[in-house]
């Protein structure tokens, strides 16, 4: 009995591989070819919040922004009054997320929101999976990266992307 459960229950898991292998497959880009350069000095850090809080303080939101060098330690902080505290540590995680990974952190969220094999990301150490978190990129290449916490998704992505904008 327990032949026959093998001879039938071996083919079906080797199909089943071979599927989950093929979604893998056409599952998510791997890394941008983004090249490290020196890491974001404290000058530089502070004109990318500079320009974050600025758009934040257009806008009336209340923002913990965070800038990290290549290698994700922190280089600058700022948390504009009233913005909660649970937001300091989210902008910094977010900040090592977009340094480390060389990405967006929107992209770990989408990949999650998509279900299926994106659910996977949410076992991938440091990867968060929120918008608010973006590498700084200078003449090609990641210098560091910016996360900020205190608005929606949306309105950290805005913020960050900005901060970025400002030192490219």
């Amino acid at each position: 009995m327990v032949h026959k459960f093998l001879a039938l229950a071996l083919p079906v898991a080797a199909l089943a591989w071979g599927a989950a292998a093929a979604r893998a497959q056409e599952g998510f880009a791997p890394p941008p070819q983004i090249p490290y350069g020196m890491p974001i000095d404290l000058a530089t850090a502070k004109t990318a919040v500079a320009a974050a809080v600025e758009v934040a303080g257009e806008n009336g939101w209340w923002m913990a922004i965070a800038v990290v060098d290549t290698g994700g330690h922190l280089v600058y902080f700022e948390k504009m009054d009233g913005t909660q505290t649970g937001s300091v540590q989210v902008a910094i995680d977010k900040a090592q997320s977009a340094a480390l990974f060389r990405r967006p952190t929107r992209v770990f969220e989408d990949g999650v929101a998509q279900g299926g094999q994106g659910v996977r990301l949410l076992n991938l150490r440091g990867a968060v999976p929120l918008d608010g978190g973006v590498p700084i990129i200078v003449e090609g290449a990641l210098i560091g990266g910016i996360g900020i916490s205190g608005g929606s998704g949306e309105q950290d992505g805005i913020a960050a992307a900005a901060g970025a904008r400002a030192v490219e």
